[in-house]
């Protein structure tokens, strides 16, 4: 059963992709649309996405790798409801290569594998002991030599960056319950796990960044 501070988006689902455009505008997506394009392994990939929000990625996904076999990992019963409706709106002749699992990174079982791991604005939400964690455990399933995309918030290097990114983890706290209070070290631990960035683009100011982990 996943942790409520992992589930903690079932209060945002409704409002949560008009409010990021609201303020982002479209960098958000623009980040992930870039990882994509830089990082998607060719041919027939396992790909796992996890912390996919409301579906959006899906498409972005098939778009590209129309014969890639997705397994979609999401926390938050309501956000995950809206990624399935998302997907049968939208990808209907793509729905049998969609597994749709409701859990976190503990739901993989050991024996599974995938060419790529997909994880947009997902690890920022995390203390560094639970970020530690998910890295290791998802690292565990990514085949040597697979690809890890990563959209994300960049660590701050102006005055606004940190002050957005303090109003940010504050609404999310009050409203999700996400347990990180700061921007964990994303970078250091995919370094741990002996890979290696390719940037992919930034936007936003330098705020956000796509990169590609092998």
């Amino acid at each position: 059963m996943p942790r409520p501070t992992d589930s903690g988006f079932d209060v945002v689902a409704s409002f949560y992709d008009p409010l990021a455009r609201l303020v982002y505008g479209r960098a958000l997506q623009r980040a992930q649309e870039a990882a994509l394009d830089t990082g998607l392994p060719s041919g027939r990939p396992r790909i796992l996405i996890i912390g996919g929000g409301t579906g959006w990625v899906l498409g972005q996904v098939l778009k590209r790798q129309p014969k890639a076999r997705v397994v979609y990992v999401e926390a938050s019963g309501r956000m995950l409801a809206r990624s399935e409706a998302w997907a049968r709106r939208h990808l209907p002749q793509h729905l049998s290569q969609i597994e749709f699992q409701l859990g976190t990174e503990a739901c993989l079982p050991p024996t599974a594998c995938f060419d790529a791991v997909v994880t947009f604005f997902f690890l920022d939400l995390f203390t560094p002991v639970r970020l530690r964690s998910i890295t290791a455990r998802v690292g565990a399933v990514l085949v040597p030599g697979g690809r890890w995309l990563l959209a994300d918030f960049a660590r701050p290097r102006s005055w606004w960056q940190h002050t957005l990114l303090k109003l940010m983890y504050w609404f999310f706290g009050f409203t999700t319950g996400i347990s990180a209070r700061h921007r964990p070290p994303i970078e250091d631990e995919l370094a741990q796990l002996g890979l290696s960035p390719q940037l992919a683009g930034q936007f936003f100011g330098g705020m956000v960044e796509a990169s590609v982990w092998r």
